[in-house]
């Protein structure tokens, strides 16, 4: 480590101890806490150079270092580099600083620094050009939110299955008032309602909310004008608030919650750390536990906790909870296919078939499943947890479609629009198969022969079908075909035993 120079302050009194107090060296050492070599390095330099004591009234600190640290001072005749123009220059790829000493060397070849005093003096002009704004946080106004980067593990004490939970973190600028929570990742809907129970728990909403550039926040970072996530924006508009997040590589925008991260890693998770939690409620309830001692804790800097600060300035200046609760809605966009369904986590869902090839906004909630087309709801149904399935409304379907589209139910009542007999044939159908549906053509073969006969031929022609035991498709058109479905007498006759001489009968054989 350099050797520290003494300041100047101690310096004067140095002085003053010796010539007015007349003080040894070694009180003036024990009353001022240095060493007495120190105090005869002071005086000896005082002696070798041009002052008396006491000193001039005009004489500045930084003149009197000069003298007393003559041979620091900066060498006269010495051309002090164009650093502003340097750091620009650095900022070219393949730029060095060995290059610029050596240009900076050709322009003032008698009066230029050597390479390893320009390297210390630059880096002493960059240390400078650092400015930090002290941010004044307003009372309600901002609450800033951030993911931590160490995480916990929950461990499935059947499976062994290890998952990392996300530790969520938000505080409010003035007090400092800190609210902590376990999330299983940082997707959106763990976002999102960690804002939900967070505002719950400040027992309001801050004006702005001041977020990270993480995809649940932000689609698309952007110094100037950053893309919003929609359902970010939705909640926004819920709680009646607003979103500013921080600047990209900007983590000073976000000071508040930076430390409290570091706070909530040092206080309250490296206290967890020899704990096994099982599920994320038991990691939840032991960070509220800590939270609330984090919270009540007395600062070293300033009166009061974080808990105190907070009821005295954030609480009354916080907007007032809205009437209910944010339900989390998943919005999502999507392409009507050639099949007029659109797909929603693996399902598909139909909307009305007029709207083929547009895009749909779909909005997803617990319950329901919304499909949007230029801000109009078009169709509404029930959200399906079944993947690969279908979800399809008739009215949804063309009218080619929806005649294409049967059930047993609907072929019986067809048949039983016609007669009972044709009913029967429906039914008898139906039943050969071992699934209904493989029934259905041969059903629709049979009832579409009302367009060519009529319902009375037809209804007469399945009545002898059903007297024949023969109810097939084929034999009914046959009937129809030949106008054979009124000769009843064909169907009597072959049901009478025939009498002739030449019949032996039964009782021939005995």
């Amino acid at each position: 480590m350099p050797k520290q120079r003494t300041p100047v302050s101690k310096i004067k009194e140095v002085l003053r101890l010796k010539f007015d107090c007349h003080l040894p060296n070694r009180s003036i050492a024990a009353c001022l806490k240095i060493g007495g070599a120190t105090v005869s390095e002071i005086l000896s330099r005082f002696r070798t150079c041009d002052l008396v004591w006491p000193l001039p009234d005009g004489l500045t600190e930084n003149q009197l270092e000069a003298w007393f640290y003559q041979g620091r001072r900066p060498v006269k005749g010495k051309q002090m580099p164009d650093f502003a123009a340097c750091h620009d220059e650095l900022k070219r790829k393949g730029m060095t600083k060995l290059l610029l000493w050596q240009e900076y060397q050709l322009r003032e070849p008698d009066g230029a620094y050597g390479y390893t005093q320009f390297c210390v003096l630059y880096r002493e002009w960059v240390k400078k050009q650092r400015r930090s704004m002290r941010q004044l946080h307003t009372a309600g106004e901002k609450v800033f939110l951030d993911f931590c980067g160490p995480t916990l593990p929950i461990i499935n004490p059947d499976t062994g299955e290890v998952r990392q939970a996300q530790i969520f973190v938000a505080t409010l600028g003035a007090s400092s008032y800190t609210y902590i929570e376990a999330c299983p990742n940082q997707g959106q809907e763990s976002w999102l309602m960690a804002h939900v129970r967070a505002f719950e728990f400040f027992g309001g909403v801050p004006q702005l909310l001041v977020p990270d550039n993480l995809k649940a926040a932000v689609t698309k970072a952007d110094r100037y004008d950053p893309y919003l996530n929609e359902n970010y924006q939705k909640l926004a508009r819920h709680y009646n608030t607003a979103i500013l997040p921080a600047r990209p590589y900007h983590p000073k925008d976000k000071a508040k919650v930076e430390n409290a991260v570091q706070v909530v890693e040092r206080w309250v998770l490296m206290r967890l750390r020899h704990q096994v939690f099982h599920t994320f409620t038991s990691l939840n309830q032991a960070l509220a536990l800590l939270l609330k001692e984090l919270n009540e804790r007395t600062f070293r800097q300033y009166p009061g906790c974080r808990r105190s600060r907070f009821d005295t300035l954030d609480k009354p200046a916080l907007i007032a909870l809205p009437p209910h609760r944010y339900e989390y809605t998943d919005i999502r966009r999507a392409k009507v296919g050639p099949d007029y369904h659109v797909l929603y986590r693996r399902h598909a869902y139909s909307v009305p078939h007029a709207l083929v090839g547009s895009y749909i906004d779909i909005e997803a909630g617990t319950q329901l499943v919304r499909l949007y087309h230029r801000g109009q709801m078009v169709a509404q149904h029930p959200k399906a947890l079944t993947e690969g399935g279908f979800t399809t409304l008739a009215e949804h379907m063309p009218e080619s479609h929806q005649r294409q589209r049967w059930s047993p139910e609907r072929l019986l009542s067809w048949g039983e629009s016609i007669g009972s007999a044709t009913r029967a044939v429906v039914e008898w159908h139906l039943r050969q198969r071992k699934h209904p549906e493989q029934a259905y053509r041969s059903c629709l073969g049979l009832l579409s022969l009302v367009r060519k006969y009529g319902d009375a031929r037809l209804e007469k022609a399945c009545q002898q079908a059903l007297l024949l035991e023969r109810p097939h498709r084929r034999v009914i058109m046959n009937l129809l075909l030949n106008r054979r479905e009124e000769t009843e007498t064909d169907v009597t006759q072959e049901d009478v035993p025939v009498e002739h001489a030449n019949v032996r009968g039964a009782g021939y054989y005995h």
